[in-house]
């Protein structure tokens, strides 16, 4: 059974950094692509980034050079590193391992047919 437990959310002042994990098992961790999504109150869920096998990664355009995607494979965890965070950061963030001929981008966090989600941990950040 695939299962992602992520952690590492909370609050924070507005230019402060956080590091989410997330911590996964139930499949072979180094081989699919895995993911950050994110989801605001009245927000659409939103990609923030991804990270292959071969641990070449893309983001949210606006996003890149605040925020780093990494994996560490011998500990079967991804993380998000956020740094200089601003208020519009703030949201429920995500990690989800998608499935294998899976389309390309989830249409909303936890959409099934994209792949496996985890619960969600609350990242806040005051002005």
């Amino acid at each position: 059974e695939v299962q992602l437990a992520e952690s590492g959310g909370g609050s924070v002042q507005a230019g402060g950094s956080l590091r989410l994990a997330c911590a996964a098992s139930g499949f072979t961790f180094d081989e699919p692509d895995m993911f950050w999504y994110r989801q605001a109150p009245g927000n659409e869920c939103e990609f923030v980034a991804s990270i292959n096998s071969a641990d070449s990664t893309e983001y949210k355009w606006s996003l890149k050079g605040r925020f780093t995607i990494s994996r560490d494979n011998a500990k079967n965890t991804l993380y998000l590193q956020m740094n200089t965070l601003k208020p519009e950061d703030s949201a429920v963030y995500y990690c989800a391992v998608r499935k294998q001929w899976a389309p390309r981008i989830a249409t909303m966090c936890s959409d099934a047919d994209f792949g496996y989600w985890g619960q969600g941990t609350q990242v806040t950040v005051s002005s």
